[in-house]
C-alpha cells in the first residue's frame, strides 16, 4: 500500500448526484473488485492497482472552510469516489472535521460508506436534521462479500451500524449495488434498520475482467439482476421499506 499526504487545491466538486460532492481522500483501500471510481487513475496519473494507493488530503478542512463561504450552500455528497470512513481515517480524522464543518454552517449532508466508523461521527450528524447515512451492503453471504470486496468491513458489522444511526433518528439509506448473489438474504437483515432502500446492478465496464477472474459468469446475465431487483424490491415492501430498483 503506497499512501501519501497532498495538500489539494479545492475540496468542494460539483455533483451528478447531489449539489456538490467532498471526497477527503484520493483512492480507496476496500479495494472492491466493481468499483466505479477506479476511472479516476485516468486524471490522478496514479500508476498503482485500484486499492494499493491512497492520497490524503491533509489540508481538506481548511479547504472547506474557505470554500463554504464563498459557495451557494447545499447537500454534500461525503464522497462520490472514495469511502470517506476507509482505515486511514481512524488516524486522520479529515471526514469527521469536514462534517463538523458543514453541519456548523448549516449545510446538508448524505454520507455513503462501507464503514462501521461511521459511529464514531454520530453525535455530529445528529446536530442536522438534514443528516442522512447510506452504507453499502452488497450480499449477505460473508463469503462473496470477501471475493468482490476483500478490504472493506463484514457485512454484519456495516449491518449493526445502519441499525443503530437508524435508532437514533438519523435518516438511513441501505443501497444494494451492486446486487451480488446473495443479496437475497438482506431482506432479514436488514428489517427495521432504513428509512428506504436503493438496489442497482453491476457496472460493465469492469464486469469482463471480474468474472472472468472468479469464475462467476452466470453473474453476467441480465436474468440475474432482474430476477434479484425484483426480489428485493417485493420483500422489502412486504415489510413497509420503500425500495427504489435502479435500473
Amino acid at each position: 500500500m503506497i499512501i501519501r499526504e497532498i495538500k489539494a487545491k479545492s475540496v468542494l466538486s460539483k455533483s451528478q448526484v447531489y449539489d456538490y460532492a467532498l471526497n477527503p481522500y484520493v483512492g480507496c483501500t476496500h479495494a472492491c473488485v466493481y468499483c466505479y471510481a477506479r476511472f479516476m487513475k485516468r486524471f490522478t496519473g496514479h500508476r498503482e492497482i485500484w486499492g494499493e494507493f491512497l492520497d490524503i488530503k491533509i489540508n481538506a478542512p481548511e479547504l472547506l472552510m474557505k470554500e463554504v463561504g464563498r459557495k451557494k450552500p447545499g447537500r454534500v455528497w461525503v464522497s462520490g469516489v472514495c469511502d470517506p470512513y476507509q482505515p486511514a481515517e481512524k488516524r486522520y480524522g479529515l471526514t469527521r472535521r469536514c462534517l463538523e464543518i458543514l453541519i456548523e454552517k448549516g449545510w446538508a449532508v448524505s454520507v455513503q460508506t462501507k464503514s462501521p466508523l461511521v459511529l464514531r461521527d454520530l453525535e455530529i450528524l445528529k446536530r442536522s436534521k438534514e443528516s442522512e447515512v447510506c452504507i453499502t451492503v452488497t450480499t449477505a453471504d460473508e463469503a462473496i462479500r470477501k471475493i468482490f470486496e476483500p478490504g472493506a468491513p463484514p457485512i454484519a458489522e456495516r449491518v449493526k451500524a445502519l441499525r443503530t444511526i437508524h435508532s437514533e433518528g438519523v435518516t438511513t439509506i441501505a443501497m444494494i449495488a451492486p446486487v451480488l448473489p446473495g443479496a437475497e438474504g438482506l431482506v432479514d437483515m436488514l428489517k427495521g434498520s432504513v428509512d428506504h432502500l436503493l438496489v442497482d446492478r453491476l457496472n460493465y465496464h469492469y464486469a469482463d475482467r471480474i468474472y472472468k477472474k472468479h469464475k462467476m459468469e452466470w453473474a453476467m446475465e441480465d436474468g440475474f439482476f432482474r430476477r434479484m431487483g425484483e426480489t428485493l424490491r417485493k420483500g422489502f415492501e412486504k415489510e413497509g421499506t420503500p425500495c427504489q430498483v435502479l435500473f
